[in-house]
């Protein structure tokens, strides 16, 4: 008697048939994708996620590049034969961004979790692409909070000078600053430039070739009294007290910018009772698990000001001739990649100034 051969879907010896197996795994996937989809990773509350996931990105690992944009560049290492992140390091590119991108992956991997996460889930591309885009949603939605909030905190500060600035400085209208306004214009303007001499103001203003205003040059906002030593030219840098007063409102609370011009210890967050976005908004670097102040934090925050106090209703990466990305990459890179021994020796030193 001929014996008929076992389907698919039923026991051979014991054993579990490759289709059914794969059915199972294929059934599997998708409700681990879906799940995905509707709650997140695994073990977070979703509402946790859309408040916070991709809030450090901008924040802490880089401006404008997208999350797949850097994971796209550590696999473009590990296909070149790269095992893991260690190895990684030591396949440089001849383009100088993707040396970057892939600097702005691993600062990802230690400041976005769930980035980490994802990378090394079995979730298919679908999903990973759209996880990806929640993540970039989130990091802009952090960048136009803190731009909102800084907008009109700058107005306020600058307004409580003495004398009180004329023509008046609004927290919701800023076509009249930027170069157009004397207190924003000294702030912003270039310390190549001696702003105080009437033709070099009109020069700027009216765009005059000699008289650009690029990232090449450091903004006078970022010196401490706004003093530029050209015999000295790092006295100083990044200790201006307008971009300290910007760094505690994004990072710590808005009630610390009435303190001491020394940063708060990132170790001990102000305690609040208060309930919801107030209490949040006093502990952002408790929530960011930043415990230290790091060189991107600055990076942004300067970048953040400078759009407080120029006249762009709104964000982009060129603002006239002046290039956002060049200008944070500069400070990064400054901070990040010195290798003149005196040099890494005065960026240590203003590291652990800021961390005092």
């Amino acid at each position: 008697m001929a014996t008929s051969s076992p389907s698919p879907s039923e026991p051979d010896n014991n054993e579990i048939h490759p289709l059914v197996a794969l059915k199972r795994r294929i059934a599997a996937l998708k409700e681990e994708n879906a799940d995905l989809r509707v709650h997140g990773l695994p073990g977070k509350k979703s509402n946790e996620l859309n408040a916070y996931y991709g809030r450090p990105i901008q924040r802490l690992v880089c401006l404008t590049e997208r999350v797949e944009d850097l994971v796209a560049e550590f696999n473009r290492r590990i296909g070149l034969g790269a095992s893991n992140e260690s190895d990684a390091d030591m396949f440089d590119s001849d383009d100088p961004d993707e040396n970057r991108w892939y600097r702005s992956f691993k600062k990802l991997m230690v400041w976005c979790p769930s980035a980490c996460k994802l990378l090394q889930s079995s979730a298919e591309h679908e999903v990973l692409a759209f996880a990806y885009n929640k993540l970039n949603e989130s990091s802009d939605g952090a960048r136009g909070d803190d731009s909102a909030g800084l907008k009109h905190a700058v107005a306020t500060w600058l307004m409580e000078h003495t004398p009180t600035p004329n023509p008046t400085i609004h927290r919701q209208d800023k076509s009249g600053q930027g170069f157009y306004h004397d207190v924003t214009g000294k702030l912003l303007c270039p310390v190549d430039y001696d702003w105080s001499n009437p033709t070099v103001r009109a020069s700027i203003q009216d765009y005059h070739p000699d008289f650009r205003i690029t990232a090449s040059s450091w903004p006078s906002f970022l010196y401490k009294n706004g003093h530029y030593d050209l015999q000295n030219p790092t006295d100083g840098l990044f200790k201006g007290e307008l971009l300290i007063k910007a760094f505690k409102r994004v990072f710590t609370s808005p009630t610390s910018t009435d303190e001491e011009h020394t940063i708060d210890s990132m170790t001990r967050p102000t305690q609040s009772k208060n309930s919801g976005e107030r209490c949040t908004r006093r502990d952002v670097s408790t929530l960011l698990n930043m415990r230290s102040i790091q060189p991107r934090a600055i990076a942004y925050v300067a970048l953040q000001l400078r759009f407080a106090l120029s006249s762009a209703g709104s964000w982009r990466i060129v603002d006239d001739e002046f290039n956002n990305q060049e200008f944070y990459d500069n400070i990064v890179d400054y901070l990040e990649l010195s290798t003149m021994p005196e040099a890494v020796k005065e960026v240590d030193e203003l590291l652990l100034w800021w961390n005092q």
